[in-house]
């Protein structure tokens, strides 16, 4: 069952299945829900105005506003175990097990102790938490605790004294102390999690019960993420390809040669393509890019950026591309269509982030058979093995995320597509038969809930 905000009315939706109020924040309010199945998955919606009326824009107002509308997914979810049939009938109080996903529905894990089972309900429930990104925490004013209606015993695991900026109420740090696992998206961003650099002051919070947190990669979806049968590559010169070293030479080189018309960049093949798909901000290390103008100028490559972010990147890119224009475009915004062309397109995908706790970007370029070069930290550690020349390296790696460390692997990895292009193709042919897809990573699930499931 997968329990979810309506922000919009679905066509599928279309009477309620059930109704029944609750007490949010002192505030008695009453939801519909609705039930749809899929794929042999029970997707419930949870109908309220308060979704409504941000549509789109989720995380639209303060964090107490968007606490609000978490505080009553979060209880919506709990119980929507007991009011909507399921195959036929509700779960009831079985063994069950809630997952919640970042600050936004971090109460779950609270409430289903504080609301539930301190009065005997879901006795056997077990509540697992996921963090994509740590550094955002819903945190607030202390005082803001009593406005979620917990009881004494229970407000003192939201507040953390953070050394840089001071007292505060932190649902992340609540609902890291009562889940009964902890799951981040990637095993070296769990690691990382545990540290004061990378755990945003939660680090203590963490290696309180370190046995409690583990990390397992995000899976791609091979029906959108597939270069065999991807819609995008079926026009304007674009073509899919086989994933073997025929196919990902002449259709990879197809659609390098369409994507630099596309974009208006000579059309040449011994050029190496190379690609950056990102937010324009530090995190993402576009700034390290930037300050590689010089190196990256002075080799025989063309640079194509797609993403959108902060004004002062977004100026220097543009004047980047201004000085260099038969080397360098940039695409600003989002295009979805974009993105898969300039993963089929080009040779090498560029991700010199900061932090990153899975990412996905390397992962699809991976599967299409362009190389990544990447900042070995959190997922990109854990999925890109360095090439040295010799091993089974499925791309580059370097270690600090400074412009003379990111100009080393690049360098790297464009003398190797120049000068031994062989070798180049099984870096590319390797990391395109690796087992990325979600099967793996579901098996990993259900065997964390079953280690839930049993724990007390």
């Amino acid at each position: 069952m997968s329990v979810v905000p309506m922000y919009h009315h679905y066509d599928e939706c279309h009477t309620p299945c059930a109704r029944q109020k609750f007490n949010v924040m002192g505030t008695e309010v009453e939801v519909e829900y609705y039930h749809l199945s899929r794929d042999g998955v029970d997707i419930v919606f949870v109908n309220h105005p308060c979704f409504h009326e941000v549509g789109d824009q989720i995380y639209a107002g303060s964090t107490m506003d968007v606490a609000w509308r978490g505080a009553l997914m979060s209880q919506a979810g709990i119980e929507a175990v007991w009011h909507v049939h399921c195959g036929g009938f509700p779960f009831g109080d079985e063994n069950l097990i809630y997952v919640s996903n970042d600050w936004h529905t971090g109460l779950l894990p609270v409430y289903l102790k504080a609301f539930y089972q301190d009065h005997f309900k879901l006795g056997f429930a077990r509540a697992v938490h996921i963090v994509h990104n740590i550094a955002h925490q819903g945190r607030a004013h202390p005082e803001e605790v009593w406005r979620l209606g917990l009881p004494d015993q229970h407000t003192g695991a939201f507040y953390l004294d953070d050394p840089q900026e001071g007292p505060c109420m932190n649902i992340m740090k609540a609902a890291i102390n009562y889940a009964t696992k902890v799951i981040a998206v990637s095993p070296g961003y769990a690691w990382e999690l545990g540290t004061d650099e990378g755990g945003w002051g939660l680090a203590p919070t963490v290696r309180d019960d370190p046995a409690k947190v583990s990390g397992i990669v995000n899976g791609i979806d091979f029906h959108d993420w597939d270069p065999t049968h991807d819609r995008f590559l079926q026009s304007d010169g674009f073509q899919t390809y086989g994933l073997n070293l025929e196919g990902l030479w002449t259709g990879k080189q197809a659609c390098k040669a369409a994507l630099q018309r596309q974009l208006g960049l000579p059309e040449r093949h011994d050029a190496v393509m190379i690609g950056f798909i990102g937010r324009l901000d530090e995190q993402k290390g576009i700034d390290l890019v930037l300050d590689s103008e010089e190196f990256l100028m002075n080799q025989d490559i063309q640079l194509v950026f797609l993403g959108s972010g902060r004004q002062d990147l977004k100026d220097r890119l543009y004047d980047m591309e201004c000085r260099n224009r038969d080397k360098v475009r940039s695409w600003l915004g989002f295009s979805n269509e974009m993105a898969h062309r300039i993963t089929a397109g080009c040779d090498i995908l560029l991700m010199p982030s900061r932090f990153e706790p899975c990412g996905l970007n390397q992962l699809y370029a991976m599967h299409y058979g362009t190389v990544p070069v990447v900042h070995a930290v959190g997922g990109l550690r854990d999925t890109v093995r360095h090439f040295d020349g010799e091993n089974d390296g499925t791309g580059w790696t370097f270690e600090r995320a400074t412009p003379d460390k990111l100009q080393w692997a690049l360098g790297q990895a464009i003398y190797t597509y120049q000068s031994h292009r062989e070798s180049f193709m099984q870096v590319a042919l390797r990391a395109s038969h690796q087992d990325l897809g979600w099967d793996h990573a579901a098996y990993l699930y259900e065997q964390k809930f079953y280690e839930a499931k049993y724990s007390h």
